[in-house]
Formats: C-alpha cells, sequence, structure tokens
C-alpha cells in the first residue's frame, strides 16, 4: 500500500507499526527519518540489544533478511529488522517468498536508496497485502521553500521570506542539508526566537545577507550596476562559495518565470502567486522586472544564460575564469 510521508508519519506517531516498510526513491531524507524514528520507537530500549538487527546491502543477500526476519523475538513481543543501503543488493527475489508469509513478530524496514526495479517479484508481492509503500522524488526549486516553512513549524518556528530564499539559494533542493541547516538554527536561535530573520541565517549559516544570489537577482532587476557588480567580485573570489552554475540557475528560472508573468493576463497578487508558485511576498519582484524587461529582453537574457552557462563548462572558453565570466554575463544583461 502506497502512502504518502506525512502519512506514514502519522500512523508512526500513533503507535501503528505495520509489519514491512519498503521505501524507495531519490530523495533519501523521507526514508532515512522513517527508518531512524522506528529504530527508535518500535521497541523498548532494553529490548534493542536481541531485538534490533541493522543490516546493510552491501553485506547481505536477501536470503540473509529473510533469516532475520523469520526469527523469533527474545524475551519480547517483536522483533525490527532493518536494512539500510539496500539497492546494493543484486537480486531481491527470495524476499518475495517471504512478503507471501511474513512472520507476524516482525517488522521489517527496507530502505532502499534508489528507485526499485518494480517488474520485480518482490515489488509485486510488497503490492499484495497492506505493506507500507514510501515513493521519494527529489524535491522541485518551487517546492524547497514551502517545505522548510513546514519542516521549521513542526519545530515552532517561522522564517521570513527573505531568509527562506536565503536557505534554498545557498543549500539546494538536498534536503539532508537543509534539515541540518535548519536543526543547527533552532539549537543556536535559543527558545525565545519564534521567527527566523535573515540575520539567524547570516550569523548561524555563513550566508551573507548582503552577497548571494538573491541579491544579485534584485541589483539586476532594479539596475543597481554597483550593488551588482559588487556581488559579482565577491563571487569571483569565493568561486567555491559561489558555484557560477548556481548563479546561472537561479537567474534562469527568474527570468522563465518572468516570462510567464508577462504573458499572464490576470496580474493581481494571489493570481500570480499561485501561477508562478511563490509566495505573494515575491510578486513585487516581477512586477519590477517587468518595466525593465519586456518578453523581447527576457527571452535574450534567457539564451544568454544558456550561452555562458555553457561556456562555464569549457564550450568555447579557453581562458576565462568563472568570476570574470559572470561579470561579462551580468553586464550584458543590465546593458
Amino acid at each position: 500500500m502506497e502512502l504518502k510521508f506525512e502519512d506514514i508519519d502519522s500512523q508512526l506517531k500513533q503507535g501503528n507499526f505495520a509489519q514491512v516498510y519498503f521505501m524507495t526513491g531519490e530523495e533519501p531524507w523521507f526514508a532515512d527519518y522513517i527508518t531512524d524514528y522506528i529504530a527508535k520507537h518500535a521497541i523498548k530500549e532494553e529490548e534493542k540489544a536481541f531485538n534490533q538487527t541493522i543490516l546493510y546491502g552491501r553485506d547481505v543477500t536477501a536470503m540473509d533478511i529473510v533469516h532475520a526476519a523469520r526469527r523469533y523475538p527474545m524475551m519480547a513481543p517483536r522483533q525490527v529488522v532493518i536494512v539500510k543501503e539496500a539497492q546494493n543488493i543484486k537480486d531481491f527475489d527470495p524476499l518475495a517468498t517471504y512478503l507471501e508469509a511474513p512472520a507476524p513478530t516482525t517488522i521489517l524496514v527496507i530502505n532502499y536508496r534508489d528507485k526499485f526495479d518494480q517488474r520485480t517479484k518482490t515489488w509485486k508481492a510488497l503490492n499484495k497485502k497492506e505493506f507500507i509503500i514510501l515513493k521519494t522524488k527529489k524535491l522541485y526549486d518551487n517546492q524547497v521553500g514551502p517545505w522548510i516553512n513546514e519542516y521549521l513549524k513542526r519545530l515552532g518556528l517561522s522564517i521570513e521570506p527573505k531568509a527562506n530564499v536565503m536557505l534554498v539559494d545557498h543549500l539546494g533542493t538536498k534536503l539532508g542539508n537543509i534539515v541540518k541547516a535548519l536543526d543547527k538554527l533552532k539549537v543556536a536561535v535559543g527558545k525565545d526566537v519564534k521567527i527566523i530573520t535573515p540575520k539567524h541565517v547570516e550569523d548561524y549559516i555563513g550566508i551573507s545577507k548582503d552577497f548571494n544570489n538573491f541579491e544579485l537577482q534584485n541589483a539586476i532587476i532594479r539596475g543597481d550596476v554597483v550593488k551588482a557588480n559588487q556581488i559579482v567580485r565577491i563571487f569571483g573570489q569565493n568561486p567555491n562559495e559561489y558555484p557560477m552554475v548556481l548563479t546561472i540557475g537561479v537567474l534562469f528560472n527568474f527570468f522563465r518565470k518572468l516570462l510567464v508573468y508577462i504573458v499572464t493576463s490576470d496580474k493581481s497578487e494571489r493570481n500570480i502567486a499561485s501561477v508562478l508558485g511563490i509566495p505573494p511576498f515575491f510578486v513585487k519582484d516581477y512586477k519590477a522586472a517587468a518595466r525593465r524587461f519586456n518578453w523581447q529582453k527576457s527571452r535574450q537574457v534567457i539564451s544568454l544564460l544558456r550561452e555562458y552557462d555553457m561556456r562555464s563548462k569549457g564550450f568555447n572558453n579557453n581562458s576565462a575564469s568563472d568570476g570574470e565570466l559572470l561579470q561579462e554575463l551580468v553586464f550584458k544583461i543590465m546593458h
């Protein structure tokens, strides 16, 4: 039975544990969270020495998993068998037989950190009974900001829009990195703080609130050549901290959405936020940008971004550094 992460999390927190959990997909954080939760809460701490087994896919076969799952618990009502890095197991077919008649006293957790072949006997067996299946996908760029809001809400915190963008800009879409940063913020700001600000992000995560891709984007929108050049100079001096590929990705995403904004007839804040998949707070940025970049100019910017993305990867570029390429790119965009 395929369920959403939120539904599985809810069941676990209510103390409802299934016989088998099979987690597969491209975003490992969800599977790791469920795996860790079951390891901590499915059986009592004093029972774990004899009744919790953790296996690693690189060290075992599917038959080893079956043998472990069929053992009886010792002086406890149930046991937990966890298989991590299960994508390293070559042949899963022996597990299909176990799934036809699973041990009622075993909770089996399989953490498969990749896409699983749905043509196999094991996959078919998983879908015959009320086992829990979680299929995960990487978050798109426009999904990360809302996800951060939801995660912080669980921690009893909220975050200012600019601070949110700074985190997305710097951390990307890997939830493992994002969660580490958010947990760090939770501890760093202390119990009395309820709203994460750009200053908190700058102080505790090390992201400058004045020199980042978000501020470069704003400088371009405003036509602030001096500020844009300052930021580009900082980026060029610190290429590892500010990779050009990330900067181009941020600008490309903005101008792609700007084209959508330009052709959208209903430009009300609510409609634009919905169409572009952005918080209403940022609609004003697109409104301001549209005054400087019409349809034709926005298309020209996108062409430039594609050209310089290729050049940064070595195509038609023999000697220019990323810093020099970025300086040239921003000059062309703004002039």
